[in-house]
């Protein structure tokens, strides 16, 4: 590997579809900085539910392309839950049939869920369910393992950032950064409860489009959720947590007098479609965008990932 400054790549941005661009690029021999604007604790991806499905992702075939490679290497991960924050659990997406079970090839065990399951129709399934507070700094020490140098710094302009290769993987701030206007916020509120007991995960949406929806997670349980489009606040409403809350127990009752932990509210980077894409900058270097993952950055990061380090290596 060269130590000349020429052959460095500068990552922006370091959520987890940032972190994960990161370390394949210098688990591939390049020479990797990834500059980020907040320590990976407070980004938006430490708020994830973090259920591997691809949701509020477009296009489709694309994404289910990532998400699958993305799920090769989580079910690798889960066989160490406690250092990779990754565990294989089974749980309900609802309002969800064989019809839609893109996947069903890759996903032994999927099958319609029985009534005592779901009320209503929903697939039981067994998918990769990852803890945000373990993975996140499980990716951090594995990037810095591979030689990668981190820092925690603003961007304002692409012509700050000195090296030949840059990869825009800021999430919402492409926004401002690119500037990309149609980056736009999809709220998400969550409450973060004690565990009354609940092993499965369950996603649902009612006949008037709300979400509810509970994850496991080591000590605790998350509850969700919310969609609001266009809406920048990252302050918890009390009223959205109640609703949340109301609308979990009314699945699972144990729900209701579960004692309140946390609330936790991210903002989804949201497109039409994800930009992943070569640019070039007005003096020649290379610009690659890595951003617009809506709801579904965990889920297809390391597809991504891999598609970034061939756009780099055709360059390189």
């Amino acid at each position: 590997m060269s130590n000349e400054p020429n052959d460095e790549i500068i990552v922006v941005g370091g959520g987890v579809i940032g972190l994960t661009t990161a370390v394949v690029l210098a688990e591939r021999g390049r020479r990797v900085r990834m500059w980020s604007r907040d320590p990976v604790e407070r980004t938006t991806s430490a708020v994830a539910g973090a259920l591997w499905w691809p949701y509020r992702i477009e296009p489709v075939a694309q994404a289910r392309r990532w998400a699958l490679r993305s799920l090769d290497v989580y079910e690798e991960l889960a066989g160490r839950p406690e250092v990779t924050g990754v565990r294989m659990v089974e749980g309900v997406l609802g309002e969800t049939g064989l019809d839609d079970a893109w996947a069903a090839d890759r996903l032994p065990g999927l099958r319609p869920a029985t009534a005592e399951e779901y009320p209503g129709t929903g697939l039981w399934a067994r998918l990769p369910l990852i803890d945000m507070a373990v993975h996140l700094p499980w990716l951090r020490e594995r990037f810095l393992g591979a030689g990668g140098a981190l820092e925690v710094r603003t961007v304002s302009a692409f012509a700050e950032v000195d090296a030949p290769v840059v990869v825009n993987c800021t999430g919402l701030g492409a926004r401002e950064l690119v500037p990309d206007a149609s980056v736009r916020p999809v709220r998400g509120q969550l409450v973060v409860v004690e565990n009354p007991g609940i092993r499965t995960w369950l996603v649902s949406t009612d006949a008037a489009g709300a979400m509810a929806y509970f994850f496991p997670q080591p000590g605790r349980l998350l509850l969700g959720g919310t969609a609001d489009e266009d809406d920048f606040s990252t302050e918890p409403d009390p009223a959205v947590a109640e609703a949340i809350v109301r609308r979990c127990a009314a699945l699972r009752p144990e729900i209701a007098g579960a004692r309140v932990l946390d609330h936790r509210v991210g903002l989804r980077p949201a497109r039409d479609t994800v930009r992943l894409e070569r640019e070039l900058l007005p003096d020649g270097r290379l610009l690659v965008h890595n951003y617009g993952h809506g709801g579904a950055g965990v889920t297809v990061a390391w597809g991504c990932a891999d598609e970034v380090a061939r756009v780099v290596n055709e360059r390189l």
